[in-house]
């Protein structure tokens, strides 16, 4: 007998996406109650102080190479298709929404209606089918959560059916293994097969948004965002591990969002409702904030040990993997900004740990080279963080999110330049890396003094001080930072080797000019000369 009326859904039916479940139907439970049908099916476990703790393994981070796009009449000449958007028939997507379909049918079902867009035209109507409730509790902390009148009239604009223990087949489903991401605008769907990881869920629709946005004339962004007692709005762009959470989620200002945003004609939205932070060797005294978080109910722990008997956490321990993560609602963070909208941007920050340690910790960026970094990129995998990685590997991710982006990169970096024309945005680029000698030689960019040089440009105490161009990289630099060695400035001069610091600096250059041949005759010449030389 078909049960979909449970829990707080009753009179809501799933039966518009084809669905006709012979278990349970819960709609919109609590973050209790799906803790209680987690532990009830033996998956997760209460960790110290209330998280919820949970196991994705194998799949401890995104699948790239299993991310698919529909390709049909509507998307043919929207999406730009390559390696990051790999197009799949819909006769594929049928036959693997099929399968989904029968698959759901067969369990309970978790079903969380929320709102992705911080904004009362802009946002989207969000539906997350899932057979795991844990997965359920996931979308109810990241996407924004509506009220009891909200939830009564919802109707979705997107829906992400989520069979995580579902096997794709690559000959039935062309999918290239047994984990599938594929995104179908033209059925407005999201199919999730074969991966526990639950950054694809709210990383699918990022996609989503990255797609709908710009005919908005909304530039979606792949950064965090906070704002000063002022109202001042900075944004720290960055890929993973280069600080973004972090830097955001500053004390002294109200943090916006941690991830993802729009800029669009009355300021910055956050697309999120929580916030889905690293927590490898997290602590309390370098990040407070989100260390409190990680320890709350409600939480999730993501692949993060703990011990057997006393359900501590070991944020040090990565033996599962380094990309360990905790999901948790925005309002965890006591400085948080709600609803999560701020102003025009006064500030830019372009976050990179160059492991080659030959970038400027802080310099300022023209239009020109802010485009010119901003379809660059870059940052700068260490040894030890990949198998087979044994020294510094240059990685060039255009817009700072290139997984996420349908459209050309040069869509988004001709709104970000549009934006800065109008707003007259000051663009910082900011290396979390490494100083006086390359990964193994030099040591990692203190925190204090990033932090340092982060407040001293957001508070425009860089803004008459003297700058020097970088010979190498072209850069404006500051000469002196409150609170900042002056000498720590300059990189070159805190090599013990400097001879060796020109030759690591002119073989990371050469890395750029060649990274962005990908975009000759697609730019402004301005733009193109505006890199290394």
């Amino acid at each position: 007998m078909t049960n979909d009326t449970a829990a707080s859904g009753s009179g809501k039916s799933l039966a518009s996406h084809g669905l006709a479940p012979r278990g349970e139907v819960f709609w919109n439970l609590s973050p209790g109650s799906l803790y209680e049908h987690s532990f009830a099916i033996g998956d997760g476990r209460l960790a110290h102080m209330g998280a919820i703790s949970t196991v994705t393994a194998p799949h401890t981070g995104r699948s790239p190479n299993d991310r698919f796009v529909v390709r049909d009449e509507n998307s043919e000449d929207v999406v730009d298709w390559g390696k990051v958007n790999v197009p799949v028939t819909t006769e594929h997507y049928e036959a693997l929404r099929a399968d989904v379909v029968d698959f759901l049918n067969a369990k309970d079902l978790f079903v969380q209606d929320a709102r992705a867009g911080e904004h009362p035209t802009l946002g989207i109507n969000v539906r997350v089918v899932s057979e795991s409730p844990w997965h359920s509790l996931f979308a109810y902390n990241m996407f924004l959560r509506l009220s009891a009148e909200e939830l009564a009239g919802f109707e979705p604009d997107f829906t992400v059916l989520h069979a995580p223990h579902l096997e794709a087949d690559p000959a039935r489903h062309g999918s290239n293994s047994s984990t599938a991401i594929m995104v179908n605008f033209t059925r407005r769907e999201v199919l999730v097969t074969g991966t526990r990881y639950a950054g694809e869920i709210k990383k699918s629709i990022f996609s989503v948004l990255n797609h709908r946005l710009p005919d908005a004339g909304v530039f979606p962004m792949h950064c965090s965002a906070n704002t000063g007692e002022k109202g001042d709005v900075a944004l720290f762009f960055g890929l993973s591990g280069t600080g973004k959470t972090t830097l955001s989620a500053d004390a002294s200002r109200g943090l916006i969002g941690d991830d993802e945003h729009g800029w669009g004609p009355d300021g910055v939205f956050n697309f999120e409702g929580g916030c889905y932070a690293k927590t490898i060797r997290l602590s309390p005294e370098g990040e407070p904030e989100i260390y409190r978080a990680t320890r709350m109910f409600g939480t999730i722990l993501e692949n993060v040990v703990l011990d057997d008997d006393t359900r501590e956490i070991d944020y040090d321990d990565g033996s599962i993997t380094e990309n360990t993560r905790a999901s948790y609602p925005i309002h965890y963070i006591p400085n948080a900004v709600l609803p999560s909208r701020g102003g025009q941007p006064q500030n830019v920050v372009f976050l990179t740990a160059d492991a080659f340690g030959v970038l400027p910790p802080i310099s300022r960026l023209s239009p020109e080279q802010a485009m010119y970094h901003f379809l660059s990129g870059y940052t700068a995998k260490v040894a030890g963080t990949e198998r087979g990685v044994t020294e510094p590997v240059a990685t060039f991710s255009a817009c700072f999110g290139a997984p996420f982006l349908p459209r050309h990169p040069g869509v988004y970096a001709e709104m970000l330049g549009d934006k800065l024309r109008e707003h007259g945005a000051s663009v910082w680029l900011v290396n979390t890396g490494w100083s006086g000698g390359g990964y193994g030689v030099g040591s990692r960019m203190k925190l204090a003094y990033t932090r340092a040089m982060v407040n001293a440009a957001l508070a425009g105490d860089l803004d008459n001080v003297e700058y020097a161009a970088d010979p190498v990289f072209g850069v404006s630099v500051p000469t002196e930072v409150p609170g900042v060695p002056d000498a720590v400035l300059r990189p070159r001069e805190t090599w013990a080797d400097e001879a060796a610091y020109d030759a690591a600096a002119t073989k990371l250059a050469s890395m750029f000019r060649t990274n962005f041949e990908k975009f000759a005759g697609q730019v402004p010449d301005a733009v193109r000369a505006a890199g290394p030389q």
